[in-house]
C-alpha cells in the first residue's frame, strides 16, 4: 500500500512540474560539489607564471628555462593566458601579484593559476636579490577582501622552491657548497649519470589549493637538462588526467608519482593548504 501511495505521489510531482524546472533539478542534483565552469570562462582564464633563474648572490639555476616552457605549454593547453614574468627581485614580485590581481579578464574567469619558480628557503621563495618572499603574500593578494573579483573561483598556486636544506641525500645544491658543508650520503642519483641540482638556500581566504614542492625544511631537486621533477611529474599527470580528475586528485597523483619514482626518495611535494569547498574540473567538456 505504501508503495502504490509514493508511486502515485511521484507521477503527481512529475506532472506539476515543467520540463524546463525538471531539468534544472536534475541538472542541480548531477552537479552539486562541483565548481560550475563554462565555455566563456574558460576562454577568459589567466594565470601568473614567475622564473628566477639568475641571483645576486646564488648559483643560476639550470634547466629552469625548461621548467618555464613546460608550464607556460601546458597551462596554456588548459585555456590559460599566461602573464610570464623572469628574474624578479622580491619588490617587484610584489608588484607582478599586485599587478595580477586587478587583471582585467578577473571578473570573468573560472579560476587562476600563480606559479613561482625560484630558489627558496622555510621563509618563502627568493627574488633575484637573495631575499624571501613570503608565500603568505599571494594568499593576501588574491583573497576576497584584496582581489573580489576572485570571490568563489578556485585560486590554485604552485612553488617549485626549496624550504630548507635538510635530505637523505643532497646533490649539488643551489648553495655555496663550501658553506653548506655538504656531503655525499646517498650514490643511487650520481650513478643516474644526470645532472641534478636542488633549489636549497640555507593562510579571509577561500577556494585556494597550494602544492609546494617539497616538505618544510626539504630541499627540492631539478635536473639541469629536464627542469625540476616537481614541474616535470606535474605536467605529465595533468596532461593525461586533467580532463577526467578534479584538481585535488591532480595533486594528488603529482604526490603518488614521486613515491612511485626512482628518484622518489629525494623529496615529496606538499600541499600547503586547501579551502576549495567544491571540485574543480579544468576540462569539464
Amino acid at each position: 500500500m505504501a508503495e502504490k501511495e509514493l508511486d502515485r505521489l511521484r507521477k503527481e510531482f512529475v506532472s506539476r512540474v515543467s520540463q524546463k524546472n525538471l531539468k534544472q533539478l536534475l541538472e542541480a542534483l548531477v552537479t552539486d560539489g562541483i565548481l560550475n565552469v563554462t565555455e566563456e570562462s574558460i576562454s577568459k582564464r589567466v594565470a601568473l607564471l614567475i622564473t628566477n633563474k639568475t641571483f645576486d648572490g646564488y648559483s643560476t639555476r639550470h634547466g629552469a628555462e625548461k621548467d618555464e616552457y613546460e608550464m607556460h605549454c601546458m597551462l596554456a593547453d588548459l585555456g590559460y593566458d599566461v602573464v610570464k614574468c623572469r628574474n624578479l627581485t622580491v619588490k617587484v614580485i610584489e608588484e607582478a601579484l599586485q599587478k595580477f590581481s586587478k587583471h582585467p579578464h578577473l571578473v570573468h574567469t573560472d579560476s587562476v593559476f600563480v606559479v613561482i619558480m625560484s630558489h627558496g628557503s622555510l621563509q618563502g621563495v627568493c627574488g633575484t636579490d637573495c631575499k624571501p618572499f613570503e608565500i603568505e603574500n599571494i594568499y593576501k593578494s588574491l583573497n576576497t577582501q584584496n582581489c573580489p573579483a576572485l570571490h568563489n573561483k578556485p585560486k590554485v598556486i604552485i612553488i617549485q622552491a626549496c624550504r630548507g636544506d635538510e635530505a637523505g641525500l643532497v646533490v649539488l645544491p643551489d648553495e655555496d657548497l663550501a658553506k653548506a658543508n655538504i656531503t655525499q650520503q646517498n650514490s643511487s642519483l650520481f650513478a643516474s649519470g644526470r645532472n641534478i641540482e636542488t633549489d636549497a638556500v640555507v593562510h579571509k581566504e577561500k577556494d585556494f589549493i597550494s602544492l609546494l614542492s617539497c616538505t618544510p625544511n626539504t630541499t627540492s631537486y631539478r635536473d639541469e637538462s629536464y627542469g625540476s621533477y616537481f614541474i616535470q611529474y606535474i605536467v605529465e599527470i595533468f596532461k593525461e588526467f586533467a580532463d577526467v580528475d578534479h584538481i585535488e586528485e591532480l595533486f594528488r597523483k603529482v604526490m603518488q608519482r614521486f613515491e612511485e619514482s626512482e628518484f622518489g626518495e629525494i623529496q615529496m611535494p606538499s600541499k600547503d593548504r586547501c579551502t576549495l569547498t567544491k571540485n574543480f574540473y579544468l576540462l569539464p567538456y
